[in-house]
């Protein structure tokens, strides 16, 4: 019974720790605005990159996206999402690609 318990606060504190580590709405564009996301991004409609709650639906379920968003962030990407690459972001601190990629991934 106490190994269960135990379990089951793990998981508990787990989840907690995940959703925490997401940027709110607020934090998030200030890091967007900060470091030149907005211009190709916006929450909700395609501008010259897809709408970030598009990336979320994308890859809502996927246990290996956040690592996988954030590598493509730093390095750039293209085909993906249209014949537009987008550019690697070299110069952003990796907590703020964490946290934008940790705060698209729960837009749905």
């Amino acid at each position: 019974m106490k190994a269960i318990r135990l379990i089951l606060a793990g998981g508990c504190l787990l989840a907690a720790s995940a959703t925490s580590i997401a940027a709110t709405e607020a934090e998030a564009m200030d890091i967007a605005r900060k470091n030149g996301c907005l211009a190709c991004h916006t929450l909700d409609k395609k501008l010259v990159g897809p709408a970030w709650k598009e990336v979320g639906r994308k890859y809502a379920g996927d246990a290996t996206a956040a690592e996988q968003l954030a590598v493509k962030v730093k390095k750039g990407t293209k085909g993906v999402w249209g014949q537009i690459p987008m550019p690697p972001n070299a110069t952003v601190k990796d907590a703020d690609i964490k946290a934008l990629v940790a705060f698209v991934l729960t837009l749905k």
